[in-house]
């Protein structure tokens, strides 16, 4: 069973940066791919960024790039995201996810396990 546990979150003002951890077990992390999501209050969840198995492969959604940074440490079994430039509208609650194969897609039904959630609010 994998275990999925996000940390990092908290309040933090316009223009501030936070650095979320999500630390995975029961699996070979190596091998399969992660990602980020955010679900802002009354919103969907969509999709924030993702990284390949090796690490060498990213993607990231059109309103954090250039912001945030998706990086993932194998030999820790954990992925992170750098949120630098902050923003009011980057408020949410973040998940981390992870992807049965070495494919980065951006949509959630293709990830099958999630993180519980760690709170993210910009203050303005």
């Amino acid at each position: 069973q994998v275990q999925l546990v996000e940390s990092g979150g908290g309040l933090v003002q316009t223009g501030g940066s936070l650095r979320l951890s999500c630390a995975a077990s029961g699996r070979t992390f190596s091998l399969y791919t992660m990602g980020w999501f955010r679900q802002a209050p009354g919103k969907e969840r969509e999709f924030v960024a993702a990284i390949s198995s090796s690490g060498l492969r990213t993607h990231y959604a059109d309103s954090v790039k250039g912001r945030f940074t998706i990086s993932k440490d194998n030999a820790k079994n954990t992925v992170y995201l750098q949120m630098n430039g902050l923003k009011p509208e980057d408020t949410a609650v973040y998940y981390c996810a992870l992807r049965n194969t070495n494919v980065v897609v951006t949509a959630s039904q293709f990830y099958a396990y999630w993180g519980q959630g760690t709170q993210v609010t910009v203050s303005s």
